[in-house]
């Protein structure tokens, strides 16, 4: 066994290195930090080949003493901290006394600084961690740091390198984030002489993520909450502009850019069932909380931290997210119009109306079919009522005789006033079997016999044979409130075309029937009904993903599930939930095992939404199926009277707008 020796500082520090400084853009990042703890309020950054060859970082900071600027190369030399109680409360970026030690350890550095007041500042020139030169310089105040042949004294290190390309651009990203970190600061960027980022340091975030991201940055919702001691700030992606990745996802714990798959599970949860899935948002978050409740030195390049309460920050970013969302309109302006101006004729004060229940309209549809047959100026009359949507009365005491020539239904007054709204997409149809309870809206446009319609010698009122009833309340029966919009059909038996003033929109009835089924029974907050299987369905989930859902069995049970072991691998499923298909409940528990084994914990209530999602796109209306016209006025009322269907639970759009401008401008019209 070889003896225990101790290691030169030379050495200490290119292990050290090793640690802290990866690429160039590693350097990029422990320079501008420092930079901004020197309290600058512009820093410029430029590179060369990628960044391996030449690295200047320039700010206007508070610079440094000559002896200052010695010590500051030391390993373990911070201004940041001096007492054990410091690490407590750190609120600076950098602390840790590492960085330039590291950095000149494994490269050759040209320092030139002055603080403020000075009449001349102090040049120095290291190799491998060691000054060689020292003098005074005439420079600006604040430091300037020149990085020359990066990793030329550790040739193993050098060879990880990649293309001076996707160097520089793994530089850029951490310039960018910096920038966004510190809006603040005005920092500049310039690869090879050419100037790829330039903010203006107006302490404005949206500013800074201008220019960084250009005009996407204007289309962004902005996110602002308080949560017990934490705060919340900054910007997420509409669900209509989802990515395929998580690149876009930028979080700042106290000002210090920070990968967190905590603060991505609550950002991603805030967009549960309104996102495809495979897709994810994108944000610029800023949390800050107290300095004491967040550890940041967990990592050699603090690029993670540790929350002292992981729900207090999973929550304010949660429900921060969630709110903003909430509340921005992310859906074409389509509303029902509101009828005004008309005053509803009373009816006669001798005559009282009720609504028929289903048996009495049965009734009712079943003496008009029987009635003897009015004039044909009597039947026109009455098919126009009907199309005019006007409300039909029928009197439940009986009228006086009326002559052979007037109408043989009462005639109703037209009600103009705004009604309430259907809740339910059921349409006005009348079940031919049972009775039920409660009033029924006649259909304004049912079906009449037309030729049914002849001349008779003796016409007759059918009030006279409606039974009677002794209600003296009134009530008119409802109809449609009046309408702003027209429905014109479909395309393609999937998108529904309504077309409102200038103004038209493609609402795709499966999506937006799925939404409103997936609410509906969301709403109901009742356990899932199951359905036993005549023969049992093989599911195999491996032996980790079999193992961690037997030991979940009481939640699979909640949800709907009966499993029985059949191997070390292999489930069999004896009952799943009711509505969806026996390969669609393998595949439900199967992503759940598959969450369980990564470690996301979801709540039951984010499960049980996943395999209600599968029940809604199972009993929604199909893309290619045909739907009647009321079934479409139906699914667009609710489309337009109700502000919460933007997306289906998948996160695909519901609505699509299409101006007339558009088309104008697509003939040459405009």
């Amino acid at each position: 066994m070889a003896n225990i020796i101790r290691l030169s500082p030379h050495i200490a520090n290119m292990i050290a290195a090793g640690e802290v400084v990866e690429r160039p853009a590693s350097v990029v990042k422990e320079l501008v930090e420092n930079a901004v703890d020197a309290g600058a309020t512009k820093v410029t950054v430029e590179l060369r080949g990628g960044g391996m060859t030449f690295l200047r970082v320039t700010d206007n900071g508070c610079g440094m003493s000559r002896e200052d600027a010695r010590t500051a190369f030391l390993r373990h030399a911070t201004s940041k901290l001096r007492c054990a109680e410091d690490l407590g409360a750190i609120d600076t970026m950098g602390f840790r006394g590492e960085a330039l030690a590291a950095i000149s350890s494994v490269s050759r550095i040209d320092l030139l600084t002055k603080t403020r007041g000075e009449v001349e500042g102090v040049s120095l020139h290291l190799e491998a961690g060691t000054i060689t030169q020292e003098s005074e310089a005439g420079c600006p105040e604040g430091t300037t740091i020149i990085i020359r042949d990066l990793f030329f004294n550790t040739p193993a290190r050098m060879k990880f390198m990649k293309q001076d390309s996707v160097e520089a651009g793994a530089a850029a990203g951490i310039i960018q984030r910096q920038a966004l970190a510190h809006p603040e600061v005005a920092i500049r960027f310039l690869k090879d002489g050419k100037e790829l980022l330039n903010t203006p340091g107006d302490g404005q975030l949206l500013s800074a993520m201008a220019g960084v991201y250009g005009r996407e940055a204007a289309a962004m919702i902005p996110v602002e909450s308080h949560w017990e001691k934490n705060t919340v700030t900054g910007f997420v992606s509409k669900p209509t502009q989802s990515r395929p990745s998580r690149t876009h996802q930028v979080f700042f714990v106290n000002g210090r850019p920070v990968k967190s798959k905590l603060l991505q599970s609550a950002l991603e949860e805030a967009y549960r069932n309104q996102i495809m899935v495979g897709k994810f948002p994108a944000c610029v978050l800023h949390l800050n909380l107290p300095p004491n409740r967040v550890d940041v030195n967990v990592h050699p390049a603090k690029t993670e931290v540790k929350f002292l309460s992981e729900r207090e920050a999973f929550d304010c970013v949660h429900y921060g997210v969630l709110a903003a969302l909430n509340k921005t309109q992310d859906r074409p302006d389509l509303h029902l119009g509101k009828a005004s101006g008309a005053v509803p004729v009373q009816p006669k004060p001798e005559s009282t109306f009720r609504t028929m229940n289903v048996q009495e309209y049965k009734e009712f549809t079943n003496i008009l079919n029987h009635a003897p047959k009015p004039e044909p100026k009597q039947a026109q009359a009455v098919l126009e009522a009907m199309r005019l949507s006007q409300p039909v009365m029928i009197p439940t005491t009986k009228p006086a005789p009326v002559e052979p020539s007037s109408s043989f239904v009462t005639q109703a007054p037209v009600s103009h006033s705004p009604l309430p709204r259907q809740e339910s997409l059921d349409l006005p149809r009348i079940p031919s079997d049972e009775p039920a309870s409660g009033p029924v809206t006649i259909p304004s446009k049912a079906p009449v016999p037309v030729e049914d319609f002849a001349e008779t010698k003796e016409p007759q009122p059918i009030a006279d044979a409606l039974p009677h009833c002794e209600e003296p309340e009134q009530v008119i029966l409802p109809m449609p409130e009046a309408q702003s919009f027209t429905v014109l059909g479909e395309l393609f038996n999937t998108y529904i075309v309504v077309q409102q003033g200038d103004d038209a929109f493609l609402i795709d009835k499966h999506a937006a029937h799925e939404r409103v089924l997936f609410e509906k029974l969301r709403a109901q907050k009742q356990e899932i009904a199951s359905q036993s299987l005549l023969e049992p369905q093989v599911c195999r989930l491996g032996a980790e993903g079999t193992a961690e859902i037997l030991a979940q069995k009481a939640l699979v049970a909640e949800l709907g599930y009966e499993v029985e072991v059949f191997g070390e691998e292999t489930l069999l499923l004896r009952q799943i939930p009711m509505d969806i298909t026996p390969s669609q409940a393998a595949e439900c528990l199967a992503d759940l095992a598959q969450d369980l084994l990564t470690g996301r914990r979801e709540d039951r209530d984010s499960i049980r939404d996943n395999i209600l999602h599968t029940m809604a796109c199972k009993a929604a209306i199909k893309a290619g199926w045909h739907t009647d016209p009321l079934e479409r006025e139906a699914l667009v009322r609710q489309v337009l009277s109700r502000e919460d269907l933007k997306y289906c639970p998948h996160g695909r759009p519901i609505c699509v707008h299409l101006s007339r401008q558009m088309l104008e401008r697509q003939f040459g019209r405009a």
